[in-house]
């Protein structure tokens, strides 16, 4: 982020989004949320595209340092080769508690992406950004699962991370029920025992 002012602009925006939606979001709300002086998020971010793309780039930052942990296990000092159970075991808890954080301590986070994941499919500009920010958690997801021994690490990383996706989606926005932590733990080990044998 480049300044503590848009780092407050941009959360600000963030939690407006996850609380009134897209159609809350604007540069007085910003300002008055925040406690800034009137006109403050507008010398920042002149424009809505401006706005949207300020926020996204904070959640981006947010949600990266959140996968953090387990884009690190894609690292040389992380796995390399065929895990055995132990490390798939591991594995799945570590991306089992990363998805419960999404869907509980940052669900704020999570439901205001999917209010800029709608908007981006209205908007190139935002689309564009929206689409090299997810490439931030796919790159690092095939990594990891190439390091785990998968024999076909892009689509498997890419399988993971729609998984990821789809259970954070039916969660917060489907007709589904909430998982809890075992659930997840379950479903992703069955998954990268699918995927890695």
């Amino acid at each position: 982020m480049k300044s503590q002012r848009a780092e407050l602009v941009a959360e600000t925006a963030i939690t407006l989004l996850a609380e009134r939606g897209m159609r809350g979001l604007t540069h007085r709300a910003v300002d008055e949320t925040a406690g800034l002086p009137p006109g403050s998020t507008s010398n920042l971010a002149r424009t809505r595209s401006a706005l949207l793309e300020l926020a996204l780039e904070r959640l981006t930052e947010l949600e990266v340092a959140a996968f953090e942990e387990i884009f690190g296990a894609a690292e040389p000092s992380g796995p390399s080769g065929p895990s055995g159970s132990g490390a798939l075991d591991a594995l799945a808890e570590m991306m089992a508690r990363v998805l419960w954080v999404q869907l509980t301590v940052d669900r704020r986070r999570t439901v205001a992406r999917y209010e800029l994941a709608l908007e981006a499919n209205r908007r190139p500009e935002l689309r564009k950004v929206y689409d090299e920010a997810g490439g931030r958690f796919r790159d690092p997801a095939v990594a990891l699962l190439a390091a785990a021994g998968s024999p076909d690490p892009v689509r498997h990383g890419r399988q993971m991370v729609a998984f990821g996706e789809g259970v954070m989606f039916d969660a917060i926005v489907g007709a589904g029920v909430q998982p809890t932590l075992d659930d997840l733990r379950l479903g992703i080990g069955e998954l990268l025992r699918g995927m890695l044998g």
